[in-house]
């Protein structure tokens, strides 16, 4: 298989965890791509041009965090990442919207503050600020429920604080969520975690 992604990515970098979970990193070919040079090969891999995107090896395709995250579990070798049923697989799946969803509001911050001054949107960006805010208090009270076991929750929720320290670190999470930083210290230190760190 080959995974294509880009080192800053906080969704590729969340099935590059997953993928080295579940013990699958020999089977993986990792290709490093910018995705706003929009590089052939990722085209053909993904039509919207993004990363992460994978490349079965049937010639099969897979793009979107949630999806390869999904079959990595399944074809893994590793402990089940996301529950199959029950209660505890609405939590995983829930837990993994909420943190892509602080990434994708991460994103456009940075995305916008690349732009022209004349074309950025200060009303829309203090929104988003607001709205990380608030998903960071609720993923607060969302991590302290996760069972011991280690799931996809873990690794996005991880993913998205450590994109938010890399890319804004003026949110300043820390401080005003100390039950969630505990949270995170823990989880960070999986190798899983710090072998594929932000760069």
């Amino acid at each position: 298989m080959e995974l294509f992604w880009s080192p800053a990515s906080p969704y590729a970098r969340k099935v590059r965890a997953v993928a080295r979970e579940q013990h699958l990193e020999g089977r993986i070919t990792e290709r490093s791509v910018s995705p706003f040079d929009d590089p052939d090969a990722l085209l053909a891999a993904n039509p919207l041009g993004k990363v992460p995107a994978l490349v079965l090896d049937d010639g099969g395709l897979l793009y979107d965090s949630p999806v390869i995250c999904a079959y990595l579990d399944a074809i893994g070798q590793g402990a089940a990442m996301i529950p199959s049923d029950g209660d505890a697989r609405w939590a995983v799946l829930r837990a993994e919207a909420l943190a892509d969803g602080v990434m994708d509001l991460g994103l456009g911050i940075v995305l916008d503050g690349r732009k022209p001054e004349a074309e950025r949107s200060p009303t829309t960006v203090a929104r988003w600020h607001g709205q990380i805010r608030r998903a960071l208090d609720r993923m607060t009270d969302e991590t302290q429920s996760l069972a011991a076991e280690v799931t996809l929750a873990h690794i996005a929720c991880a993913c998205a604080l450590d994109y938010i320290d890399f890319r804004l670190p003026d949110i300043g999470w820390r401080s005003s969520r100390p039950a969630l930083a505990r949270w995170h210290a823990d989880v960070a230190d999986r190798p899983s975690l710090r072998a594929t760190a932000p760069a």
